[in-house]
């Protein structure tokens, strides 16, 4: 099956939507999460919302969030958070952020974006398991991006700063101004 990328230069009211929970009580939803397991193969990106490939439903695919400086972006996480709901929150971070959605004309929206420190989540995995989990730093940033996209947000949108950038020139904003820690602790 074909697979295509929504991207707000061609689907940004598609990217908008609120994303529709997951039925568990069949499995239709195992085809959908082949179809995003897929394109995360095909692809370098940290993660992704089921939305982002045309699949308006609150899944999560988790392929790479425990390496920022993406040294190694062969190997794959493969967690899919099904449902997922935040509990907690805790701490603040902040960091460039990208997205595959989220590009004109070849190059990245870059955006200064405020984050959790610490997420506590609860979703399902693929088996319809209730699970609760806690993700914190890179993973944490990450997650909330991608909790976002299921409530139609794009990280542009809450960013402090906006800036029009390359690959190369992405890596190089992170080089200079990397993940920064505000606290562990207290939220913003």
């Amino acid at each position: 099956m074909d697979i295509t990328r929504k991207t707000i230069e061609n689907d940004e009211k598609y990217l908008r939507q609120i994303s529709k929970e997951v039925d568990l009580s069949n499995n239709d939803y195992k085809q959908d999460i082949k179809l995003l397991e897929e394109y995360c193969l095909q692809t370098s990106c940290f993660a992704l919302a089921a939305v982002q490939i045309g699949i308006p439903k609150r899944m999560i695919y988790l392929k790479n969030t425990k390496d920022i400086d993406r040294k190694d972006i062969t190997y794959n996480e493969s967690k899919v958070l099904i449902n997922p709901v935040i509990i907690k929150r805790k701490g603040h971070s902040r960091f460039w952020e990208a997205c595959l959605s989220c590009m004109k004309n070849n190059k990245h929206i870059a955006g200064l974006t405020d984050r959790p420190y610490e997420l506590e989540v609860e979703y399902f995995d693929t088996n319809g398991e209730k699970k609760n989990e806690i993700f914190s730093e890179f993973s944490a940033i990450v997650l909330s991006h991608e909790l976002d996209h299921l409530d139609g947000i794009l990280h542009m949108d809450i960013s402090k700063d906006i800036k029009i950038v390359t690959d190369e020139e992405l890596k190089e904003l992170r080089r200079k101004e990397p993940l920064e820690i505000i606290s562990k602790e207290d939220y913003y």
